[in-house]
């Protein structure tokens, strides 16, 4: 087995990241697939939620969530990704060692960017840095508002940046922190949801451009 290594990075805070890589994580294995999270953020909240999950009543195996120390992501990675069909990994939001690591030994970038300028202008040093570790990139579009001027001229500005952006976006649903607080995924806890949709059809296609 060799599994497929996603990254999940944002130098910009606040742009639902460990969110993102929560739910993606818990639809990968509720699809079936074994799963892995590396948890190298030092804010550490994926783990926080993790321990939720734990103490339910049918605490469910996957998906394997760990936090780890930056410094060893490339070696724990190599080891991993020969068990699970998916290493996956939340990296910090700041370009520092832990987060350039994170992103040299993915398969794929998923970077998360919300409909703003700020976020836009914020999210180029991101994609800067995957481009200097030669990374193939994903945008994924989050906490997108019903369709309006704004988002039609951030989608267009958003092409302009030159790398590949998902089809599946998501939407602003106060569910996904809902069942996180539970902790459970969306795809767990409301699968038939306009939500549960949206990111068991993202989660389909970064699967699918992590293959290549």
């Amino acid at each position: 087995m060799s599994g497929k290594v996603i990254t999940i990075a944002q130098q910009k805070g606040g742009a639902g990241k460990t969110t993102l890589a929560a739910h993606l994580a818990v639809a990968w294995a509720s699809a079936g697939r074994s799963v892995v999270v590396l948890d190298i953020d030092p804010q550490a909240s994926l783990t926080g939620w993790a321990e939720i999950r734990k103490a339910l009543p049918t605490a469910p195996e996957m998906p394997d969530i760990r936090a780890i120390t930056g410094w060893r992501v490339a070696s724990e990675v190599d080891k991993l990704k020969k068990d699970f069909d998916v290493v996956l990994i939340d990296s910090p939001p700041h370009a520092e060692t832990e987060a350039r690591v994170a992103i040299r030994v993915a398969d794929l970038v998923v970077v998360p960017i919300q409909p703003s300028p700020m976020d836009l202008w914020a999210t180029q040093a991101t994609l800067d840095l995957a481009k200097q570790e030669k990374s193939a990139i994903l945008l994924v579009l989050n906490r997108m508002p019903p369709r309006a001027r704004l988002a039609e001229a951030m989608e267009a500005a958003i092409g302009k940046l030159g790398v590949k952006v998902a089809k599946s976006t998501l939407g602003n649903r106060v569910a996904l922190a809902s069942a996180l607080l539970e902790g459970r995924g969306i795809t767990e806890a409301a699968p038939s949801s306009i939500a549960g949709k949206e990111i068991a059809a993202l989660a389909k296609e970064v699967h699918k451009a992590a293959k290549g």
